[in-house]
């Protein structure tokens, strides 16, 4: 049976592209694979249009979701860092800083996970709560322990739910009570978890719902000999990702270049080859230029965590500037650090981090230029460009670009010009004509990001970090059909304004309004179905009942 649905649809693009259908019809095959794809079609048109991709009536379920305003489909969230044994930590250690917040919070509720009865307990809470989010792929970080992690691993098979997961490996600098004995240990668990994984039987679409990940904690809690044995067992399963946290804390830095002898976080794992293609790397606050450009080269990327970098006081990543250098980047809860399990809190996070970033650097830039100034007047008699360059700040124009006092021409960067056209510099002494396109004019770097870059890096994006962009991240011809079905009205939520009556009739122009209104105003009351792999798995009205497994019984509450 072939599943028909019709609706505004949200579809993401590129980093800085989403389309905005008003009417689409999208069709998903019985192995949850979508079939094909029609935008703008009248609801006149509709069944001509089904009848003439050769489907009979009794060949397929329709399902209209185009009957009130504000009611859309968009692909699932994707959180590329979360910690399913730390969700009884939400919202609790905020102030202390990562390296104490781990021994003083994290550690001790991690350990109660060698109960199995309590592993059992929680892995299901954690699991519902993910999925009412609209969250329907995640990177879980488990707890050290082997048979916790077999437990939750079976707990995302049995809800399908599609997942990347394994049990952290950490022989080092950790507490007594919380550490794997040796390395060899650390390994033989490892493997039996990727063996168990690796036996579940396939979905209705021929693929795996749970993948391994091979997960060093962080650099600081693994010693030499566990990473080098990590990196083997990585050489020797190059379809498995790996996931670990890198300069999340300026400290952590410190204590990972001192322990590894090393110049930099990034060339640790590098050292080990636990850097390449599939390495999911978390947090990146502290990340030089030298190691983003590293990062990009070996095809790895970052998930970003703005949530918990506020609240463990870790700082703000330059997610502009990875951007810029190629790194792939998704979006991470990063719960427990991370106060809330929704990616759509984290979309919210992730702006505000960009706008802070954005007015940090415009200041870095005011005072830099201050300084300049006050440097020319002390030191030096005024000089000017010969050129009248129109600047609002003449002094300014001129640099000094030796002890010789060689003058150069400022003007074509400096964001007080007020010319338009820029031709040569007329100084004196010239710089080394510089083609235009040696150095890429940044996109990112230091701009607020748009919501246009938000939805990618909360779907595409994340994808893309996964390695599974072919099958998630958005809808196209063979992609899985994981999706949200969104409804704004009547969801009880109070930051959510719904529709006004006059926008039934702009459909056309209001689909973006109410993507951006979901994403920095909906909740899970807003999710009221999620589908992974064309499965309904959750949602509001599934939790309400207002919908079963095969066909929806939708109320019009217009």
């Amino acid at each position: 049976m072939v599943n028909i649905y019709f609706a505004a649809v949200v579809n993401p693009q590129t980093s800085t592209h989403y389309l905005a259908l008003p009417r689409c019809l999208i069709a998903v095959g019985s192995d949850g694979n979508i079939i094909w794809i029609e935008n703008d079609i009248k609801p006149s048109d509709i069944h001509d249009t089904i009848a003439l991709r050769g489907l009979k009536p009794d060949e397929y379920a329709f399902f209209d979701y185009s009957e009130n305003p504000g009611e859309f489909i968009m692909p699932g969230l994707i959180d590329t860092h979360v910690h399913a044994c730390q969700f009884p930590n939400l919202g609790v250690g905020g102030d202390r800083e990562l390296l104490d917040w781990l021994l003083e919070t994290v550690f001790p509720t991690e350990s109660k996970f060698e109960c199995p009865e309590y592993a059992k307990y929680a892995y299901n809470k954690v699991i519902d709560s993910s999925i009412a989010s609209g969250t329907t792929t995640s990177c879980y970080y488990g707890s050290l322990h082997l048979e916790a992690t077999m437990i939750l691993a079976s707990i995302v098979k049995d809800k399908g739910n599609f997942k990347s997961l394994c049990k952290c490996n950490m022989d080092w600098n950790c507490p007594g009570y919380y550490i794997e004995k040796t390395p060899d240990d650390s390994i033989r668990d490892t493997i039996k978890l990727i063996e168990h994984i690796q036996s579940f039987p396939l979905s209705h679409a021929n693929e795996s719902l749970v993948h391994p990940i091979i997960t060093p904690r962080f650099a600081v809690s693994c010693s030499e000999k566990l990473l080098t044995k990590l990196g083997e067992l990585a050489a020797s399963l190059p379809h498995v990702s790996i996931q670990t946290h890198i300069s999340e804390n300026r400290k952590e830095v410190e204590d990972v270049k001192r322990q590894f002898n090393a110049e930099s976080y990034a060339s640790v794992y590098d050292r080990f080859g636990l850097l390449r293609n599939n390495t999911i790397l978390g947090h990146g606050v502290w990340l030089t230029e030298k190691e983003m450009e590293l990062i990009a080269k070996r095809g790895a990327g970052v998930a970003h965590c703005p949530t918990s970098n506020f609240y463990l006081s870790s700082g703000m990543a330059k997610v502009g500037l990875l951007l810029d250098h190629g790194v792939k980047v998704g979006l991470g809860t990063d719960v427990g650090g991370g106060y809330n399990p929704s990616i759509l809190y984290t979309i919210q996070m992730a702006s505000t981090t960009s706008k802070m970033v954005a007015v940090q650097a415009e200041l870095d830039e005011e005072r830099r230029r201050d300084e300049l100034k006050h440097s020319h007047r002390k030191h030096a008699k005024p000089r000017h460009c010969k050129r009248a360059c129109d600047c609002v700040d003449p002094d300014a124009c001129i640099d000094s670009d030796s002890d010789e006092g060689e003058e150069v021409c400022r003007c074509h960067r400096h964001v007080n010009c007020r010319r338009r056209e820029r031709p040569p510099c007329c100084c004196h002494h010239h710089h080394h004509h510089v083609p235009p396109n040696a150095h890429p004019v940044p996109k990112f770097t230091n701009q607020k990001l748009t919501v246009d870059t938000l939805l990618y890096l909360a779907t595409l994006g994340g994808a893309h970090l996964c390695n599974l962009g072919d099958r998630i991240g958005s809808f196209a011809v063979g992609k899985a059909f994981d999706a949200l079905h969104v409804r704004l009205d009547t969801s009880g939520n109070p930051a959510v304004w719904g529709v006004d009556k006059d926008e039934a009739a702009r459909v056309e122009e209001n689909v973006r309004r109410w993507l951006e209104r979901f994403l920095f105003g909906g909740d899970n009351r807003n999710v009221r179905e999620v589908w992974v792999g064309g499965v309904l798995v959750g949602g509001a009205d599934v939790n309400r009942g207002k919908v079963n497994g095969v066909g929806v019984e939708r109320e019009n509450e217009g």
